[in-house]
């Protein structure tokens, strides 16, 4: 029989396929077995491919950082970069938070995780920061969007007024908040996001210099005092 024309299995099938596992199942869900399974392979094949199932996670996982928009910090004011950053980050992010945990163990050799590393920390650098600060500022933000992806304060209270109503009189509507879930969630971002970079152009102001003017536009597309 003649050979077919793309091979029956490549790195591409294998990661979206194991990405496609953890997204619905999460990370334990994911083994060697289970992949090959899905795949209608025999286990050994897999490692034709990749050595080892950490070599597959990083795969899924950066991935996922590809995904990230970290342009901005080439053409942009650092202030403006960082927040068109973040929310770039956490959409990539809440899209599949149940890698989140796996990426939170930093970069490790991955090459989208290092581009996007370098990208937010050379441009920190050109700004005026120093690499002290620079360092703390990329870590801070990715604790920041990382925890915000991986769960849903509003989603949190059940929808039971009785739950509350007798002995959290200051709860009374927290059985609504499940309702509201992307304006609760998305707005308390912003408003971190917000408190966040005023802090950080204070520290700025006190240790660097003067601010350079600031676009009134948010790099996500929304006025800057407009909420998601």
């Amino acid at each position: 029989m003649p050979r077919p024309r793309q091979p029956v299995l490549n790195r591409q099938r294998i990661v979206e396929t194991a990405a496609a596992v953890i997204d619905a199942e999460g990370l334990p869900a994911l083994s060697t077995r289970r992949l090959a399974a899905e795949l209608g392979v025999r286990g050994p094949s897999l490692y034709n491919h990749f050595a080892t199932k950490d070599e597959i996670l990083d795969a899924v996982a950066d991935s996922v950082t590809a995904t990230v928009d970290t342009t901005a910090f080439a053409t942009r004011d650092w202030r403006e970069a960082l927040r068109h950053w973040a929310w770039s980050y956490r959409r990539a992010l809440s899209a599949h938070p149940n890698i989140v945990p796996y990426l939170a163990r930093g970069p490790g050799r991955r090459p989208a995780a290092l581009a996007m590393a370098d990208a937010v920390y050379g441009g920190l650098v050109r700004a005026g920061w120093t690499p002290a600060r620079a360092t703390h500022i990329g870590a801070a933000m990715r604790y920041f969007v990382a925890g915000s992806a991986l769960g849903s304060f509003a989603r949190g209270f059940v929808e039971d007024p009785a739950l509350y109503a007798a002995h959290y009189p200051h709860l009374r509507q927290a059985h609504r908040l499940a309702e509201h879930q992307p304006s609760v969630d998305e707005g308390a971002f912003a408003l971190g996001l917000d408190a966040l970079l005023h802090g950080l152009a204070a520290e700025y102001e006190r240790t660097v210099g003067p601010l350079p003017p600031c676009g009134a536009d948010r790099p996500d597309g929304l006025a800057s005092n407009s909420r998601r």
